[in-house]
């Protein structure tokens, strides 16, 4: 008997405290429905994914803010940038490591200069090739133009070699000038990665602005 009337008083002391952990843990839970702003002490499954607050009952407090959840567009999407963001940062390394390195390989701004002219060079000299095979096309499509203008004006047929031939060289040189473009946009590149490595390398070797130049 004197242990139930014990066990009695231990739960009549102890009930206001169990209420107040059970108060702390409670939460009130607000979120957008049908436009209007609905809140609950318990969150319904169809709610589950929309946006919402959560409020202790206790401290009337807001505990948290959890957004709503992502479509699969949307998660699709943030898993792009995601990507896309963490490429940037790999590129952005790569990039200071190689200036790092070309600032250790190369002792003097002359060497860094050498090194780029070679380049620069060497695709001046596939920039001229590639001209004059444009020209040697260009005058191979117009002798056979006039061959097939004479024969014409003599009341021949052009012949389908002839006009094979034509379309054929035609086509050559339409590629070749296509690629002489793109050797020129690169030609371009270059000259501007070196403008640009130039600069770079000038503030790793002399950071606090010194003129002098090796």
């Amino acid at each position: 008997m004197s242990r139930t009337l014990l066990a009695v008083g231990m739960l009549v002391a102890l009930g206001p405290a169990i209420a107040s952990a059970q108060n702390a843990s409670k939460k009130l839970y607000c979120w957008e429905e049908g436009g209007r702003k609905v809140c609950g002490d318990a969150l319904p499954a169809a709610a589950v994914d929309s946006a919402r607050t959560e409020i202790s009952v206790n401290s009337g407090m807001t505990t948290a803010r959890v957004g709503r959840a992502l479509s699969n567009e949307e998660r699709a999407e943030a898993e792009r940038a995601a990507r896309a963001d963490a490429l940037a940062k790999a590129e952005e390394a790569a990039r200071v490591r190689r200036e790092m390195a070309m600032a250790e390989s190369y002792t003097t701004e002359t060497e860094l200069r050498r090194a780029y002219q070679n380049r620069i060079e060497l695709l001046d000299e596939t920039l001229k090739g590639s001209q004059m095979g444009i020209e040697g096309l260009r005058r191979s499509l117009v002798q056979l133009l006039r061959q097939a203008g004479e024969r014409e004006l003599g009341g021949q047929n052009v012949g389908k070699a002839l006009a094979d031939n034509i379309r054929g060289q035609h086509l050559e040189l339409l590629r070749q000038q296509d690629l002489l473009g793109q050797q020129e946009r690169e030609r371009e590149e270059v000259e501007g990665e070196f403008q640009a490595a130039l600069e770079r390398y000038r503030e790793l070797k002399n950071p606090d602005g010194d003129s002098s130049r090796g």
